[in-house]
């Protein structure tokens, strides 16, 4: 599956949107594979939930939204200076805050937009029904369906 991957990585360089997703059910190795290939490459993954958060935590309420793109940005940015890379990817774990209610954002559309200046990885918090990208059922407040057109998914 690590062979699998790093193929697609090369083959997504010319891509406007060059954005990989690992997806699978909960426990099948999507967060090992990253880690796999952080490894391989000398990468440590970024725990968005984490790292986002922090910052999060820090801005107002009503500011959380309209920012958590730009502080994911600058979360990369940083990432890509101390990590001295030129071509390696963005490993992107714990996506699970960017669905919160409260931000009012689309948190595939958030990473896509990372995936113009970047190749990235990221690990899919939920699930591919039929070709469609889903997170959450559809009762749960957090629930998102998106099409997975313009994303190369990788099934784990």
């Amino acid at each position: 599956m690590l062979a699998k991957l790093e193929r697609l990585i090369g083959e997504i360089g010319d891509l406007n949107s060059k954005l990989i997703l690992l997806v699978g059910p909960g426990r099948s190795g999507k967060t090992q594979l990253l880690r796999q290939l952080g490894a391989k490459l000398d990468i440590e993954p970024l725990n968005v939930g984490l790292e986002l958060g922090r910052r999060l935590a820090a801005t107002p309420n009503n500011k959380r939204g309209f920012l958590a793109g730009e502080l994911l940005r600058e979360i990369a940015l940083h990432d890509e200076q101390t990590q001295e890379r030129t071509e390696a990817p963005l490993l992107l774990d714990n996506l699970e805050l960017l669905f919160e209610p409260s931000l009012q954002i689309n948190p595939l559309e958030l990473v896509r937009q990372l995936a113009h200046s970047w190749r990235v990885v990221a690990v899919w918090p939920g699930e591919l029904r039929g070709d469609r990208l889903v997170y959450a059922d559809m009762s749960h407040p957090e629930h998102r369906d998106y099409s997975r057109d313009g994303v190369v998914v990788l099934e784990i």
